[in-house]
């Protein structure tokens, strides 16, 4: 297991390099269809409800304890794709940007109580953040780049 300081430092690595690539994005590559359906907004928007998810489940833990939280993934994103297209672009930068300061800034602030308990019980709610960011950004980076043919 990552220690809190190791976590820190990934989310922190990975959140600047985010907001870098998010906010020079344009209008119009917010708007680049991606696969399934989705849009470059979308997916960020998507990537905003995870990291608002872990918000919410981990402030819930700190007062309750940590338990198991199931979830159908694969459901859950299909169902918010919908939900998600629909938000303004510059509204899902917004959005993504601060969810993803808000879920780095709580993991920062945890004990090392509540942290081997995420890790150890909370198996649904990742405390590194970097991974999810970094896939949903090669594939964005993916799509842009078919998009320039």
């Amino acid at each position: 297991m990552d220690t809190l300081e190791e976590i820190v430092q990934i989310n922190a690595s990975a959140n600047a390099d985010f907001r870098s690539r998010v906010e020079s994005l344009s209008a119009e590559e917010l708007c680049t269809p991606m696969e399934a359906g989705w849009t470059v907004s979308a997916v960020l928007a998507h990537l905003a409800f995870w990291d608002q998810r872990a918000i919410t489940l981990i402030e819930k833990w700190k007062r309750e304890g940590v338990g198991e939280s199931p979830i159908d993934t694969d459901v859950v994103n299909e169902v918010t794709r919908r939900l998600c297209l629909v938000i303004p672009p510059q509204a899902a930068v917004r959005l993504v940007l601060s969810a993803a300061d808000g879920i780095d800034g709580l993991i920062q602030g945890l004990s090392p109580e509540v942290l081997e308990a995420i890790q150890t019980k909370g198996t649904t709610v990742h405390l590194n953040r970097a991974q999810h960011r970094r896939t949903h950004l090669d594939e964005i980076e993916k799509a842009l780049r078919a998009k320039r043919g």
